[in-house]
């Protein structure tokens, strides 16, 4: 402390005694030190001075001296002393933490160093002034330009993300921090980059094409891999952010073969298995198994996922994550999360789907792997995050997985219900009916995954029958409405069985029949329709109740005598209205569990209360609820005589047929052409960057030859001086002259090394926007065809219509004809055996000539 006050005194000169300056005089003498001093040493001193004094007096040191230290950071940054204690003042005055000096200081407030950011942002440059200081080779100044930028983006991170974006070479510099031989400088710029790569996409690209995945794993391999320490996470949490939600990185990464790099480190030591893993490596784990999860989430473009899952395959990466699964020792959060990575790696990949349901437990004897799972689903004793992965991972497998359904049911069979073997049938039918609500809510929509768009899987499962000790078998769709219809069943429980009965269901009318026949079902259905609702559960009962109603009268064949689809939709109109059905059909869409579930296919969850509504439940809801609504306002309102129902059933078959089409090229032209527009945004932003790499390479080659003339220049006057005056050059002259063609040559091979990277950039989004335009070209042929097979099926469609009104206004003329004949004939006294229009009578009296029928 003696050490700063003599400091300030030969900074500030003698003060008389008893008259102190204050903080605020002490800052304002050193601002103007700073400011007006010619001498450099004294300009140093006062920056040196008010350094010490930033934490403490924040707020006059800001307010006061932030466009002096800005002056001097430009005009003395030859001197890397100075520069380094300015940029320590900005990052003192700019932090987002508050320091115990100012504690007691009752002008610093919480947000104080947001504000100072703000002040300082106004001028873009100043940023670039910090990045400019990433240049300088010098530890103080590098890591204090590090620093600061960190401070300034923990204050506005878009906003300095924005100005970064548009600074030339902005990334490019802070990329350079990862080749740093000194780790502080290294570290520290990971962490720089992991708040820059935050949510910005544009940035994460740059990033990426500055060849971040190559040095990031060349990172990780110097400090170990998986088992190295802190740095290794960050690593992994920098690529992490380079990869989610960014289908144009994950495409890069696949292509660069850094899922084959990946792919090794998730080969656990037998050794480490039977000791444990440390924390750090629980940790490195976790986020290498976020990273796997990022290329291949539901959510990404599919030919991406198609793509990664393939090569994860072929990798070997696939095998290691299910011997991580079926390995011992594993850590439940780590089990968790490499349930949840297996389900998205086999999620709709046939092949994966075969080798994961080939991979055995090692048990006494081996059990396959997804028997095991189940296990550990039914059972009310694992964790919920676990059971709820299982879950997950099983309809993984059973998505688009048609021979999966089919075993599944399968082992349902009564041909096959003898096996010695535990089945996965006979799990979930055992979860299905265990006083456990959560088992029989696991079970119930594992059952209902056997079953979507498998039609022919939903009318075998009409042929399980379960045997009830002391009582005759019953089938599993009965013995579910029984437990619907049980007073101590639970509101998860009714909640399962009633989204299983609608997936079961829908678009089986075999299925609705065999439920319509159900002793109490439809009575059940609408009691719980009809009641007076409490609160938000009942709410959604009944709403789920009504969405199964619906079900029926839509799939309805119309064979069961008294609950035909009319005859149904009279109930709902006598015992409950339409208004009132249609206000509680649209319940189960209102219900706040629907949004949450209806968002990704995976479930994330609080607690076990909220394991209500299914991700693909939820989807079918969306797809039926406005068909349902139709028909039933349909009959409510006397159109069942509509012109479609009156047709023909040849006719009528047509016209269905012809509307699935259009429906289905519907859907398909909308998804081409959002692939379309993605297509054309991502060719447009390719072009931006291509137009900035070819700027920026011309601008190198323009100052390649400014410094090879200046190189030049220089070596031609040493010579001339070493010719004029061999004797008599001074040492210093021929040292500095030496000196200067070393820089030049520096700055010649960087400047060298940057055009070359610049031209390897340029030509990747050369041929990324190549690529990019062959597949904007490709979907535009494919949207096209796509329209003008929609419009071929509307012609075809029309072109039915119009027959059919023609079709019938012959039939209306010929029966004009034939009334008219009628007429003539009976004036002529013709008598007509089949002659059913008793109002006409001959007038002829027998008077007539007889004309025979020609």
């Amino acid at each position: 402390m003696n050490f700063l006050k003599s400091g300030l005194q030969t900074v500030l000169g003698t003060q008389e005694p008893g008259t102190a300056p204050s903080g605020a005089e002490t800052v304002e003498r050193l601002v103007e030190r700073v400011s007006s001093s010619t001498l450099l040493d004294d300009r140093r001193d006062a920056c040196r001075a008010l350094k010490a004094l930033s934490k403490k007096y924040r707020v006059e040191v800001g307010a006061q001296g932030m466009p002096a230290l800005l002056q001097v950071m430009e005009m003395d940054r030859a001197d890397a002393e100075i520069v380094g204690y300015c940029l320590d003042t900005l990052c003192h005055v700019t932090s987002p933490e508050q320091f115990e000096e100012e504690s007691e200081n009752p002008t610093v407030t919480v947000n104080i160093g947001e504000q100072f950011t703000e002040m300082f942002i106004k001028a873009s440059e100043n940023v670039g002034l910090v990045l400019n200081c990433l240049e300088e080779y010098d530890f103080r100044v590098r890591w204090s330009a590090i620093k600061l930028l960190t401070s300034l983006l923990a204050n506005k991170p878009k906003e300095i993300q924005e100005i970064v974006l548009v600074s030339p070479m902005g990334v490019s510099k802070l990329m350079d921090l990862l080749i740093d031989s000194r780790e502080v400088i290294r570290n520290d710029a990971l962490l720089l980059l992991i708040q820059l790569t935050k949510g910005n996409a544009n940035i994460q690209k740059i990033v990426a094409f500055e060849n971040a995945f190559d040095r990031l794993f060349d990172v990780i391999k110097e400090e170990g891999c998986s088992d190295g320490g802190i740095v290794v996470e960050d690593c992994l949490i920098l690529m992490l952010n380079l990869l989610k939600n960014n289908p144009s990185n994950q495409q890069f990464f696949k292509e660069g073969s850094y899922i084959q790099r990946l792919a090794p480190m998730f080969v656990i030591p037998p050794e480490q298995e039977e000791i444990g893993m440390t924390p750090q490596k629980v940790s490195n784990l976790l986020c290498m198994l976020q990273i796997v999860r990022s290329l291949v989430s539901p959510l990404n473009p599919q030919h991406v996922i198609a793509s990664c899952q393939k090569t994860m395959r072929s990798s070997g990466l696939l095998e290691a994550l299910c011997n991580i699964l079926m390995g011992s020792g594993v850590s439940p959060d780590i089990l968790t999360e490499t349930i949840s990575t297996v389900a998205e790696v086999i999620r709709g990949d046939l092949n994966n789907q075969e080798y994961f349901n080939s991979v055995l437990a090692p048990s006494n004897p081996p059990r396959p792997a997804l028997i095991v799972l189940l296990m550990s689903m039914v059972n009310e004793k694992q964790p919920l995050p676990l059971r709820c992965a299982v879950l997950y991972c099983f309809q993984s497998f059973l998505y688009r997985n048609e021979a999966g359904q089919n075993a599944l049911v399968q082992t349902l069979l009564p041909s096959t219900a003898q096996v010695s073997s535990l089945t996965s049938g006979q799990l979930l039918c055992g979860g299905l009916f265990s006083s456990d609500p959560l088992s029989n809510w696991f079970s119930a929509v594992s059952l209902a995954h056997g079953l979507l768009e498998n039609p022919a899987q939903k009318e075998q499962l009409l042929r399980v029958l379960l045997a009830l000790v002391g009582s005759t078998p019953v089938s599993l769709l009965q013995q579910c409405t029984q437990l619907l219809q049980q007073a101590n069943c639970k509101f998860q429980s009714k909640v399962a069985l009633l989204m299983l009965l609608s997936v079961w269901l829908s678009h089986c009318q075999l299925a609705v029949k065999t439920f319509l026949t159900a002793p109490g079902s439809v009575a059940y259905l609408i009691a719980q329709i009809s009641a007076n609702e409490h609160d938000d559960n009942e709410y959604l009962i009944q709403g789920l109740c009504a969405f199964v109603m619906g079900i029926c009268i839509q799939f309805n064949d119309n064979s069961v005598q008294g609950s035909q689809r009319e005859d149904l939709c009279q109930l709902l109109i006598k015992r409950i209205g339409l208004e009132v059905y249609s206000a509680k059909l649209g319940e189960v869409s209102k219900h706040e569990n629907y949004s949450r579930s209806a968002k990704q296919p995976q479930i994330r969850i609080r607690s076990s209360s909220d394991l209500l509504l299914d991700y693909e439940f939820c989807k079918l809801f969306k797809a039926l609820e406005s068909i349902i609504t139709k028909t039933v306002n349909g009959y409510g309102n006397g159109a069942e005589s509509i012109t479609e129902l009156t047709l023909s059933q040849e006719a009528s078959g047509l016209v269905g047929q012809y509307k699935d089409i259009i429906r289905d090229q519907d859907n398909r032209l909308q998804k081409l052409q959002e692939q379309f527009r993605a297509a054309e945004a991502e060719t447009l932003q390719i072009k931006s960057h291509l137009e900035h790499a070819q700027s920026t390479n011309s601008q190198l080659m323009d100052q390649n030859i400014l410094l090879k003339a200046q190189l030049q220049a220089a070596s031609d006057l040493q010579k001339t001086q070493q010719q004029q005056s061999p004797f008599h050059l001074l040492p210093t002259q021929g040292e500095q002259t030496n000196h200067q063609i070393e820089v030049l040559e520096t700055q010649l091979s960087a400047l060298n090394l940057q055009q070359q990277e610049a031209h390897s950039k340029t030509t990747y989004l050369e041929a990324e926007n190549r690529r990019l335009l062959t597949e904007v070209e490709a979907l535009r042929q494919r949207v096209n065809a796509a329209e003008r097979g929609e419009a071929e099926a509307k012609a075809d469609l029309e072109k039915l219509r119009r027959d059919q009104e023609d079709l019938l206004e012959l039939l209306t003329d010929q029966e004009s004809k034939m009334g008219s004949y009628r007429q003539l004939l009976k004036k002529l006294g013709h008598k007509l055996d089949d002659d059913s229009d008793d109002e006409l009578e001959p007038e002829n009296n027998g008077q007539g000539e007889h004309i025979p029928l020609q």
